[in-house]
């Protein structure tokens, strides 16, 4: 096939840039020509929240890359929908995460559409937002409109479809591994290579640190006196996107300044793999969610991980198992990590996710893709 993902990828930086060329990746694989139509311009300034959009790493090794993009310039729309219209792809795939996307790329889906050969389909991070903004539902139902059919990475953004569409083809599949974060390096190695005290434990909040993920919850859960006792630190990594004075009012509070390590710069691919291997389990306190690219680094780096019971996060992590799933509450979030260490469950839980793990697979996802066939 000739496939063609319009979507982020490099130079911009970030977990849907890591997608869109892991899946195109995985298309080369099966044999197939591909290409990603990324953006020239992905947000106005002050639409994005950290510090910058682009990557400071490498392009990623054998992938046609063309930035053509610019989600602002209707003009622009209509000549990349035309662009690809002409050159006939069987397949194009385009990533929806936010309705702020949806004129650009449901334009440009229904200038390729006139060509009544390609088939669209849509991997659905979120079709209804964590933070609402108004006229996110008129965006969404214009973008759905020009979609051939859905990949919903959890069950609730499939049922979240319904209010905008419930006779398209669609199919749920869960978030592949991100398995190119670098080797599962050992967890000395790790702590050496981040400086950080091999006599202690560390539990991980990785990602970039917004109002819905929870962060507050943790650090106030770190002020258990019991993880105190038990050498537990709270090792924090990512960008702030937004004011950390609330989490900096927190940590004052509550006196946390040398339980919680803080590196809230962009962690770059190259360096994910130490932060991930230092930790003895990973941590997702998520007021909502949908999905997180975040649980699918710890399958990759056999993390046992402790989520809260909100969107799908409860169906990839099977409770006492390879982890916990407890309510968005601080006492929950504390008597779990409490019981973890306690119980000694890091052995037992890490032998366990080796073995879910081998769900996730890419292969999984184009075949979700594969198996949707428009309706005509």
């Amino acid at each position: 096939m000739h496939v063609i993902i319009v979507g982020t990828a490099y130079p911009y930086r970030g977990g849907l840039s890591a997608f869109n060329e892991r899946i195109a990746y995985e298309y080369q694989q099966q044999g197939d020509d591909v290409e990603i139509y990324t953006f020239s311009l992905q947000y106005p300034g002050f639409l994005f929240p950290g510090k910058t959009q682009y990557s400071d790493e490498p392009a990623p090794k054998g992938l046609k890359i063309v930035r053509k993009v610019n989600s602002c310039n209707p003009f622009n729309w209509l000549k990349v929908g035309r662009e690809i219209q002409k050159k006939r792809p069987d397949l194009m795939i385009t990533k929806y995460w936010l309705p702020f996307m949806a004129p650009c790329l449901g334009t440009i889906e229904r200038q390729v559409r006139k060509n009544r050969h390609t088939r669209i389909v849509s991997i659905l991070d979120n079709i209804i937002p964590h933070e609402h903004r108004p006229g996110d539902r008129l965006f969404s139902r214009y973008f759905v409109r020009s979609t051939d059919g859905f990949v919903a990475m959890s069950k609730s953004v499939l049922t979240d479809l319904d209010l905008f569409d419930t006779q398209k083809p669609r199919r749920f599949c869960p978030h592949p591994l991100y398995d190119h974060y670098g080797d599962l390096i050992s967890k000395e190695d790790a702590l050496q290579q981040l400086g950080l005290d091999a006599s202690q434990h560390y539990v991980l909040f990785f990602g970039f640190i917004r109002g819905y993920k929870g962060l507050d919850l943790l650090l106030q859960a770190f002020a258990d006196k019991r993880l105190e006792e038990r050498n537990v630190k709270l090792l924090v990594a990512g960008e702030f996107y937004g004011d950390p004075k609330p989490y900096m009012d927190i940590i004052e509070q509550l006196q946390l300044h040398d339980r919680v390590v803080l590196h809230t710069d962009f962690i770059p691919d190259s360096h994910v793999n130490r932060y991930f291997r230092a930790a003895d389990i990973v941590t997702q306190p998520y007021k909502s969610a949908t999905q997180s690219g975040v649980t699918q680094i710890a399958f990759h780096f056999e993390k046992p991980m402790l989520v809260t019971n909100v969107g799908g996060l409860p169906e990839i992590v099977p409770d006492g198992i390879i982890g916990y799933v407890v309510e968005p509450d601080v006492h929950q979030i504390a008597d779990a990590l409490v019981r973890y260490y306690d119980e000694q469950k890091e052995s037992e839980f890490t032998t366990n996710v080796r073995e879910e793990k081998k769900k996730y697979t890419w292969s999984s996802m184009t075949k979700a893709i594969d198996e949707l066939q428009p309706q005509h």
